[in-house]
């Protein structure tokens, strides 16, 4: 079965009021448009386009509670669509966050449940028992992040550089910066901890490496990161990470404990049906800096890329080692076994998909949600899709 669905854009403060709108063909709504969800999170369930198709359920998340055998196939027994497929579209920077192991989310939750925290409180760490591991594809002509940390050689170098800068100050301030070098030499876990802590001197030294960032190219992310956050440690902290760039058809994967950031960009992303966010800075939200650092893999890290497989022409696998999800671009006539549930979204032009007993034509900005039955999917036209299933 093929149900149409669809969803409004969240809009939250640091979404493009432009970029899914124009990437959809929709009207924008004037309001930031962050992330477009598909999926049934019951933080924004997607609409279904037809209630009849579903027993009037209306929502995505009210028909897999009210039949999951149909909608989720083998599936069924957990209750949950594994995966959350979004369009995401930053025009100024996220949060630093990480998130948990699946025995880290388990116990998590388990434990704020005991002691009775509200699920909807704001110091609440742990909303599910699930983890959230997630790609990101870039689909704008840069999206910009930072992911996992630097090796220390290359911190260290970067921080030692800074010093002439500091040197060539009308009023120097080198103190500061040694102050970060001193505390390299103890590791990355520790030098973390002094920054998000805003341990002695880390006032001093964010407002320094601000004024910095006005004349130092390295600085650049930094600079962007102050004029959005004024006087928060994680303009120092993005000192300490990967930044990456991304071009059209390249994609990162964050698994658990890595530190990371989008900066700006549009892409669809694609994650594990959580809410578990560990925050680290760049944020007004809840920051639990003692389970932020026993989540954070502190291991230097180079850049996470994903590499695509491609099992066909015009086709794109991006496939990371869970079993939540897994991403398929297709731009030609092509076929996909999908041995789970799915949701197809159309970017550009107009696509027919053809299962084991049905078929649904989709042209851009429509998405449509595929039970398992359908087994192996022929998509054929002139347009792309892009499907998140599950991993084998």
């Amino acid at each position: 079965m093929f149900v149409g669905i669809t969803n409004t854009p969240r809009p939250y403060a640091w979404g493009s009021t432009t970029a899914i709108a124009e990437l959809l063909g929709r009207e924008p709504s004037g309001e930031p448009e962050a992330e477009l969800w598909l999926g049934a999170h019951p933080g924004s369930p997607s609409v279904i386009l037809d209630p009849t198709q579903t027993g009037g359920a209306t929502d995505l998340a009210a028909w897999i509670a009210a039949d999951p055998q149909t909608a989720l196939g083998p599936f069924a027994a957990s209750g949950r669509l594994p995966f959350l497929l979004k369009i995401l579209a930053a025009a100024s920077p996220l949060s630093l966050q990480a998130h948990p192991t699946p025995s880290q989310a388990a116990a998590g939750f388990a434990r704020e449940n005991a002691l009775g925290v509200p699920l909807d409180a704001p110091h609440r760490n742990y909303k599910d028992a699930h983890p959230k591991p997630e790609l990101i594809f870039a689909l704008s002509p840069t999206f910009d992040a930072l992911c996992g940390f630097r090796p220390l050689k290359e911190v260290r170098e970067l921080v030692t550089g800074l010093l002439a800068a500091a040197d060539a100050l009308e009023d120097p301030q080198p103190q500061p910066i040694e102050d970060l070098l001193d505390s390299l030499s103890t590791g990355l876990r520790e030098t973390f901890e002094w920054l998000i802590t805003r341990g002695p001197g880390v006032p001093t030294l964010v407002a320094l490496v601000s004024t910095l960032a006005d004349t130092v190219p390295e600085l650049a992310v930094a600079r962007a990161l102050a004029a959005e956050y004024p006087g928060d440690p994680g303009i120092v902290i993005s000192l300490l990470l990967n930044h990456v760039t991304l071009t059209p058809g390249e994609a990162l994967y964050l698994p658990a404990g890595n530190i990371h950031a989008y900066l700006g960009g549009l892409g669809v992303e694609l994650m594990a049906a959580s809410d578990n966010v560990l925050r680290g800075g760049l944020t007004p939200k809840h920051i639990d800096v003692p389970e932020l650092l026993g989540v954070l893999d502190f291991t230097p890290v180079p850049v996470p890329y994903l590499t695509a497989e491609t099992p066909a022409p015009g086709v794109s696998v991006f496939r990371p080692r869970v079993p939540d999800f897994v991403l398929y671009r297709v731009d030609a006539d092509a076929t996909v076994a999908i041995t789970g549930p799915a949701i197809a979204l159309c970017t550009s032009g107009a696509v027919t998909i053809t299962g084991a007993s049905s078929s649904s034509a989709l042209a851009r900005g429509s998405a449509a949600y595929v039970t398992p039955d359908e087994g192996s999917l022929h998509l054929s036209g002139g347009g792309t899709v892009f499907l998140a299933t599950t991993g084998s």
